[in-house]
């Protein structure tokens, strides 16, 4: 099975060695995305609901490259900064769907790069 690097236009620049997804058969593999603005590279100001929201964004740019939307999502994990955000990520995560929600996992971490609240790292196929 060949694999692809993808670097996603639209997207906020990858902050080290990675590429925004990688392509191997039906599957894309999406990089975590952080509430970062794809212009300035720094996470968007506000409460966890906006870095959460710009975390989808950035998701959904990436997962645009490949033509590709939500609905192609089949698992998501969610890092947290702190558990307690669990209820008002879901909502604006909940938001980027319309029913038939991918499997997910969501745990709370230690530290996210440039001091994120929120993380999103998913899994796509290719219908």
């Amino acid at each position: 099975m060949e694999k692809t690097c993808v670097t996603a236009p639209g997207a906020p620049a990858a902050l080290g060695p990675y590429s925004h997804a990688v392509a191997a058969g039906q599957f894309i593999f999406l990089s975590g995305q952080l509430g970062l603005d794809p212009v300035s590279g720094n996470l968007v100001p506000g409460d966890v609901k906006a870095q959460a929201r710009q975390a989808m964004e950035n998701v959904k740019a990436v997962l645009a490259s490949q033509g590709l939307t939500t609905a192609a999502i089949v698992k998501t994990t969610i890092f947290l900064a702190d558990m307690k955000d669990f209820a008002a990520v879901n909502e604006v995560y909940a938001s980027f769907f319309e029913g038939g929600y991918p499997a997910r996992s969501a745990v709370q971490v230690a530290a996210l790069p440039k001091g994120g609240l929120v993380e999103i790292e998913c899994i796509a196929i290719r219908a």
